[in-house]
């Protein structure tokens, strides 16, 4: 601030000075609270995931000033969260980012539910240069337009289940066949994150010379797939990959079961925040051997000074809402943990030291390590498959690097 521009505050009213301590230009900060804010999909398709993401934050804003808040300039202050629901629809998104920032003074954004929400509000935090720390957004082309504000803590979409292939490979070899034997079947919802996952599955099918037979879009609605598993059950894949956030994945082991259709492999996203284990919504063994993409799992050896181990969050999360928490859940906790780091490794509430120090950020957290790229995606964390083996998930790939061994339908 100007030294002229100092004096006419000086000249203003008590009255007018508490009017203007209230405003967007004190970066929400009000006293010893920080205010995070965030548009969230409490109703609409994503409603199940936004709320795992809800309570992610919430669980992440209550350990933080538990444990006496964030840490500036030698004050303690304790984290506020702000939320809007944004209905499930990007346009929504976007104009509730607008609302945070400029009617509500927000400086510091967490990111939405899925990367479609992501996507449409990453410009608006970008225009007004606001940090966001995300952990819901993975597809890639959130990572090629040049944001400098934008940070994920979580892998990237394209990586999410490209490890099955592999582990179709390893089936074909146990089969005494070769890689180039394996039929592919895809089903995918014709949404930014999903199509990020087609394309990482077909490049590394493409490495092992697999043959894709099936390549369909789920309908918009997400409420039948009928039309793809009766061509699944014509061509008999080895391996089908489906990926529609939670209402494609309870669509999937909901028909796979009713229509009878059996594949030696399947693969999907969001198994956990669709609850697929759950005997009384879909039946007893409906979800067995199916492989299932985590960013997160409770037996991970990840730790950080807030939330101990990955175990321990489990436990923290499952204690306060009645249930183990989905990875959704726990990359949101995550976001928050890293936001408060960094607020903390600034040692300010300048919104562009914020951003220095996310930029450099390079830690372990209970979620993972978090290294960020140029770009703002995580570059420190793999991708696990879990197999649901007997109800319980159990690490099979990466190869080489998880104790549990593929099981064959």
């Amino acid at each position: 601030m100007s030294f002229h521009r100092k004096l006419s505050y000086m000249a203003l009213s008590t009255a007018a000075v508490a009017l203007l301590a209230a405003t967007p230009a004190d970066a929400r900060v009000d006293g010893d609270v920080i205010t995070l804010g965030a548009a969230l999909s409490l109703t609409g398709k994503y409603t199940t995931a936004g709320n795992h993401t809800k309570k992610g934050y919430e669980l992440a804003r209550d350990k933080i000033n538990a444990k006496g808040g964030v840490k500036v300039g030698g004050k303690m202050y304790k984290i506020k969260l702000k939320f809007y629901d944004d209905e499930s629809n990007p346009a929504r998104g976007a104009q509730l980012a607008e609302r945070l920032i400029k009617q509500d003074g927000i400086k510091y954004m967490l990111g939405p539910y899925s990367s479609g929400l992501t996507k449409a509000i990453a410009p608006v935090t970008e225009k007004h240069k606001i940090p966001m720390v995300e952990g819901n957004g993975a597809s890639r082309s959130l990572f090629n337009k040049g944001y400098k504000y934008l940070f994920a803590v979580l892998t990237t979409a394209d990586n999410y289940l490209s490890e099955a292939i592999p582990l179709a490979a390893q089936y074909a070899k146990m089969k005494g066949k070769k890689a180039s034997d394996i039929k592919i079947a895809l089903a995918f919802e014709n949404d930014p994150f999903s199509q990020d996952v087609r394309l990482g599955v077909i490049a590394k099918a493409k490495e092992f010379g697999m043959k894709i037979v099936i390549d369909d879009k789920l309908p918009p609605e997400l409420n039948d797939m009928a039309s793809t598993l009766n061509k699944v059950r014509a061509l008999k894949p080895d391996l089908l990959v489906v990926s529609g956030h939670s209402k494609g994945a309870a669509l999937a082991i909901r028909q796979t079961k009713q229509m009878k259709v059996k594949v030696p492999l399947l693969a999907m996203t969001h198994c956990e925040s669709a609850k697929i284990t759950d005997a009384k919504k879909y039946g007893k063994g409906a979800a067995e051997g199916t492989l299932c993409a985590t960013q997160w799992a409770e037996t991970m050896t990840y730790k950080d000074p807030v939330f101990g181990s990955a175990g321990n969050y489990s436990k923290e999360f499952n204690a306060k809402y009645g249930y183990v928490p989905p990875y959704q859940a726990a990359e949101s906790s995550a976001a928050v943990y890293v936001y408060a780091r960094a607020i903390e490794l600034a040692n300010s509430f300048d919104g562009e030291k914020i951003r220095a120090a996310l930029v450099s950020f390079n830690e372990e957290t209970f979620y993972g390590k978090v290294k960020f790229a140029k770009e703002g995606n995580n570059i420190a964390k793999p991708m696990v498959l879990r197999q649901i083996q007997g109800n319980k998930y159990v690490p099979v790939a990466p190869l080489g690097s998880v104790s549990g061994k593929l099981m064959i339908n």
